[in-house]
């Protein structure tokens, strides 16, 4: 069962990021303030559920927190500042969009960025640790789908609707074959035959 909290004493956001590791598409994050009294059994790390289970969920997480917010980092902003800035980048947009001002954020991973003197804490793994990081999780994770999904309609040959942007075989293949779109990442390692390292600086 995922803890409710870190902090009992503080008001509390859980921050979690979507789209990290693909080829295409922006990269999205969530923040979200759970109440002290929140539970759900049903709540767990977005990777451990069906998409049915996820967007259920959406909905029980955005009525019951105290607040949420999604965050987003374009494919041209990735390119330009890589994936690791760029993911904090959407957690900090995320986190300007709470209408509530957390006093604690608790993070998952093991790379952040201060976001306005506020303290944290990053938890790798935290997905399958803290709720409120298990809320993001989800937010980020379906809003992602669903953008991905819209982007499927303009660009059907590259199975966005099935692979979200992914490197799978069928993503690659497509890539190969029609090229590359606005929406892919121009620096990431689109046919797999290179490597790419990434610097913590924007």
């Amino acid at each position: 069962m995922l803890l409710p909290y870190m902090d009992s004493q503080l008001v509390e956001a859980g921050c979690d990021e979507a789209g990290r590791g693909c080829l295409a598409g922006a990269v999205y994050a969530a923040a979200v303030v759970l109440p002290k009294t929140f539970r759900n059994e049903a709540l767990n790390d977005s990777k451990q559920l069906t998409a049915g289970q996820r967007y259920g969920l959406r909905g029980v997480i955005e009525r019951e927190a105290l607040a949420w917010a999604v965050g987003v980092v374009s494919p041209e902003e990735i390119d330009r500042i890589n994936i690791l800035n760029a993911s904090i980048l959407a957690m900090h947009r995320a986190l300007d969009g709470l209408k509530v001002r957390p006093q604690h954020l608790i993070v998952d991973g093991n790379r952040f960025k201060p976001y306005h003197g506020i303290p944290y804490h990053t938890v790798v793994k935290g997905d399958g640790k803290y709720l409120a990081i298990a809320a993001a999780s989800i937010l980020a994770k379906t809003y992602r789908d669903d953008y991905m999904d819209g982007l499927h309609q303009v660009y059907p040959q590259y199975g966005w609707d099935r692979n979200k942007g992914y490197p799978t075989k069928e993503h690659r293949a497509a890539i190969a074959r029609y090229g590359t779109t606005p929406c892919h990442r121009m620096t990431f390692n689109l046919l797999g035959t290179r490597e790419t390292q990434l610097s913590l600086d924007f």
